[in-house]
């Protein structure tokens, strides 16, 4: 029996995964605990003892980066898959930089997905065959340990979150109430961003981020 903890801020989709994995897993699986929020997921994954963790990416208080981060650091034997909307190529090497054992899209079966949960509770790396490229070409380019993501890899998940939030137009305004932030916190984070990146302000952010397609 496999035990999954299930971290998404969507409540009807946990309630359609959680529907499919019991449908699909055939006993095999065993839904442990869910959380919506990412401090919540990490206190519970530690008391649960997940053999799996699906978590989503993109989420409130540092997103499935901070989870994979936090519990992995601790002493939890938990294995991560990433489930996400998102197909981005930063996404997917973010999230497997953090320590995530792969990374499957929303468009993916049931089926597929209790597939998924069984290689990744072996030891096995999962991707959709598209994100696969993304990670090997990523770490093909890193024959001395410095890689194509260097840059972004000095950057914090939360720096990370904001700059892809202003990169892609919103008002401070907007982030802060995005992320849950105070505004005076997002232009901490944007200056901090802009200082580590070397750059002068946010349009010049901008164009760095679409050229490497983060936005």
């Amino acid at each position: 029996m496999i035990r999954v903890f299930l971290v998404d801020d969507h409540h009807l989709f946990r309630v359609g995964v959680k529907s499919e994995l019991t449908a699909k897993g055939e006993g095999r699986i065993q839904i442990v605990g869910e959380a919506s929020e990412v401090d919540a997921a990490i206190e519970m994954i530690e008391e649960r003892a997940p053999t799996v963790v699906l978590v989503d990416v993109h989420m409130p208080g540092g997103g499935g980066e901070r989870v994979i981060r936090t519990v992995l650091s601790g002493k939890s034997d938990a294995k991560f898959l990433a489930l996400s909307v998102s197909d981005a190529a930063e996404d997917v090497i973010a999230i497997i930089r953090a320590g995530a054992r792969g990374y499957v899209t929303k468009t993916i079966d049931g089926l597929e997905l209790v597939e998924a949960i069984e290689r990744v509770a072996t030891g096995d790396a999962v991707f959709s065959p598209r994100l696969a490229g993304f990670v090997l070409d990523a770490f093909s380019l890193e024959p001395t340990g410095r890689g194509v993501d260097e840059e972004m890899d000095g950057l914090t998940a939360r720096e990370r979150e904001v700059m892809r939030l202003i990169a892609r137009g919103y008002a401070y305004k907007e982030v802060a109430r995005e992320l849950v932030l105070s505004v005076k916190t997002v232009e901490t984070h944007v200056s901090s961003v802009l200082r580590k990146l070397q750059l002068s302000n946010r349009h010049e952010l901008t164009r760095w981020a679409t050229d490497r397609r983060i936005v």
